[in-house]
């Protein structure tokens, strides 16, 4: 056995065929026996690549777009559920599934909760193979997707779980032992200092992107100090070979070293792309969008405009060089990463087809470049920075923002804008606002708090946005909610234990650990109270509206943060921190949203949004309401919108599906209109983005419904839905909408 920076590793990871209810294990492809059979049958249903999904989010444009148009505005109300799969019941709390499929020649790849990867025939849901990485489930984090690349009869899967990339047969789901070591790649090496102590190291949950025979890579990294640097990488798909980096912190010599204080790239951590990559193959161009740099929230070690955090970089594919570059966020003090992957479109302008990429942004905007140069393709202006900074911070004077096209997300909170469920919601909504700073898109960080709207998941976010070229018309769909962003100060770095409680805790026991005195009780004197083993168990699990923590800290680490608030003093709060000796700096005091005594948001609905944005004006088509939460469904309300996670797609068939939503459901709307065209109820929510393929001659929109975030339980179920199997009669072919 193994113990990897990615997590504990089990000691084989192991390939299975499943053949008529058996698993046959395998000990070479020439005992595979029915399981062969069973892959060939899926491959004479595939149909043309085209008309699959091949590539995370439909293509390397980042479209979320399918030609397939047998599903369209007059038929789409007859869709019933094909197949369901069970990938496996979640073996620990809060773990999720927002995985979007991969499907290539008629088998749908996709991953379970504990990160077991999985072939299926595409057609009946049926399993083909099984992979387990040997990845223990507390150390599990979600998997947004896998990467495909074929070279003559080489088909390979690159599935990342934790700090690990696998390569894996396509065909029969083992290790490709000759790629990397032992067909693995750890990625926290090479990153140019160690970063063993960092729990989270590199964690892969947006997949890699495969251009030509190389694998483009960045990943998810931890936001506190200490964290590891968010290199791109580049590496050879068949030998695992290191082809080019991109280092997003410049070092001396590099550009943007400058920007940075001097020695800022031996510590400081993030500036990374975990949201994905997108590539322009004709161009050879990899346009790369990153995150902030750690710590989130306090700049003052890294005083400067930051570059390349918070970024649109236009790398040469091949070699990594940059060409252009854009940022978006200077000195970021609000987690602005940008969260998805920029979408490849087209403008017009003066009545010809301009090359261009759109990046959605969690302060609801979306920044239009021409793709080759750079060039913005609607006027920016500079949003003031309001308000003073925390000590010993510097923050940007002013931050770009676009003129059009018209921002998808309220930016800003007032009295007028406070929820009005109840006059009694209202009026405590608004004397909570009175106490906090408010009124600007950009208001530093501050220690009484602040509100930021969006809130800190955005506005836009990991899902993607969806496009349509036909109609020069952009899909996104976002949250419409605000949080508080409140920073502590103290005395050097908070250790994993303070860490631990502002980041899990804080947010509802308060900086103060004493709750609200009702619904959150105090922690303060909890060893009178409750004994240490059941204290435990509630922690590990939840209770009520608490959440669990097993799905981020393993058991030994909770049972030393339970340990922790025994005989814990109010001295010992981090209300008090301040009072200590020493240089002072800032953290942040712990995720919470500005929400109402239900639990539910503290500002005016729609809470989520579908948009749908003309590219060539920069106006709005149209803009509805997405979803609603299980308690205001209850309460005999709806259309609300809500929370939602995850992005759409849109087809040739006049059609936009999308999950996303708390409610459970899937729905299809008119792309042109947004009238709503059908739902179903799903056995989960389901916070991934859905596939669109066809196989055996059907059209079918497959999404991942695992549940486990809003606190929901976890689920691992995978739907497919089609029309009725008696009904088409062939796929026509794909025509202009």
């Amino acid at each position: 056995m193994r113990r990897g920076k990615g997590g504990t590793r089990k000691p084989i990871a192991r390939a299975r065929w499943i053949a008529s209810g058996a698993a046959l294990v395998l000990a070479g492809c020439g005992e595979s026996g029915f399981g062969e059979a069973a892959l060939d049958a899926a491959h004479a249903k595939a149909a043309a690549p085209e008309h699959e999904w091949r590539t995370y989010l439909g293509d390397l444009a980042s479209s979320q777009w399918s030609p397939l148009r047998q599903i369209d505005r007059d038929n789409v109300s007859r869709l019933e559920v094909a197949w369901t799969y069970r990938s496996g019941e979640p073996k620990i709390p809060g773990l999720q599934l927002q995985f979007n499929p991969l499907i290539v020649d008629g088998v749908l790849y996709g991953s379970s909760p504990n990160l077991d990867l999985f072939a299926l025939d595409a057609a009946t849901g049926k399993e083909l193979w099984r992979f387990d990485p040997g990845i223990d489930s507390w150390a599990a984090s979600p998997s947004r997707g896998a990467a495909y690349w074929k070279s003559g009869d080489d088909e390979r899967i690159f599935f990342g779980a934790r700090s690990v990339l696998f390569a894996i047969d396509a065909r029969t789901g083992q290790v490709i032992g000759d790629f990397g070591v032992d067909g693995e790649l750890d990625l926290t090496q090479g990153l140019g200092r160690d970063v063993s102590a960092d729990m989270m190291g590199v964690t892969v949950t947006t997949p890699a992107t495969i251009f030509e025979d190389l694998i483009l890579i960045g990943g998810r990294v931890n936001e506190m100090e200490g964290a590891a640097p968010g290199f791109v990488r580049a590496f050879d798909a068949r030998t695992g070979e290191i082809r080019w980096v991109f280092r997003t912190i410049p070092q001396p010599g590099e550009y943007g070293y400058e920007t940075w204080p001097k020695d800022a790239w031996k510590t400081v951590g993030g500036a990374n792309s975990w949201a994905g990559i997108t590539v322009d193959a004709e161009r050879g161009l990899a346009f790369v969008p990153t995150g902030s740099a750690t710590p989130d929230f306090y700049g003052g070690d890294r005083t400067g405009d930051n570059l390349f955090a918070n970024c649109l970089i236009a790398l040469d594919a091949r070699t990594g060089e940059r060409r252009w570059h854009r940022q978006l966020v200077r000195h970021d003090l609000w987690d602005r990463d940008l969260p998805s992957p920029p979408n490849l479109i087209e403008v017009e302008r003066d009545g010809v087809l301009v090359p261009a990429v759109a990046q959605t942004t969690k302060t609801g905007d979306t920044f239009v470049f021409h793709r080759e140069t750079g060039e913005p393709l609607f006027p920016i202006r500079e949003e003031p920075v309001v308000g003073r900074a925390v000590a010993g911070e510097t923050a940007a004077a002013s931050q770009p923002v676009p003129v059009l096209p018209a921002p998808f997300a309220r930016q800003t909170i007032s009295a007028d804008l406070v929820s009005d469920r109840t006059p009694e919601i209202e009026a405590a909504m608004r004397e909570k606002l009175a106490k906090l700073r408010s009124g600007s898109l950009y208001i530093p960080p501050s220690v009484e708090g602040t509100v930021m709207v969006p809130g800190v998941d955005g506005g836009a976010e990991w899902g993607g946005a969806a496009w349509d070229a036909e109609s020069g018309t952009l899909y996104v769909n976002a949250n419409q909610i605000a949080s508080i962003l409140q920073v502590v100060e103290t005395v050097g770095e908070v250790d994993l234990m303070g860490s631990a409680y502002l980041g899990l805790c804080a947010g509802c026991h308060g900086l103060d650990m004493k709750g609200d005195g009702t619904s959150v009780p105090s922690l303060v004197g909890i060893e009178e109270r409750m004994g240490f083993f059941e204290f435990h168990r509630v922690m590990r699990k939840g209770r009520g509206r608490m959440p669990p923590v097993a799905g981020f800290l393993p058991q030994w680490q909770s049972l030393a943060m339970a340990w922790m608030f025994y005989g814990v003093d109010e001295e010992d709060a981090p209300s008090n921190w301040a009072k200590r000796e020493g240089p002072r700096t800032f953290a942040n005091a712990g995720y919470k949203n500005f929400i109402d005594g239900d639990g539910l948001p503290g500002s005016k609905p729609p809470w989520g949004t579908l948009t749908a944005i003309d590219l060539n004006s920069g106006e709005h088509r149209w803009q509805i309401p997405l979803g609603d939460y299980p308690a205001i469904l209850e309460s005999g309300r709806s259309g609300l919108g809500a929370e939602n996670y995850g992005g759409p797609v849109v087809t040739a068939g006049g059609l936009l599906f999308i999950a996303a939503t708390p409610d459970s459901k899937i729905r299809a709307f008119d792309k042109a209109t947004g009238a709503l065209l059908w739902e179903d109820l799903l056995p989960f929510p389901a916070y991934a983005t859905p596939a669109v393929y066809e196989a055996d001659g059907r059209q079918f929109i497959a999404v991942s419904a695992g549940g486990g975030k809003l606190g929901q339980p976890s689920g691992d179920a995978y739907v497919a839905f089609s029309l009725p199997e008696a009904l088409p009669e062939a796929l026509p072919e794909a025509q202009p909408d």
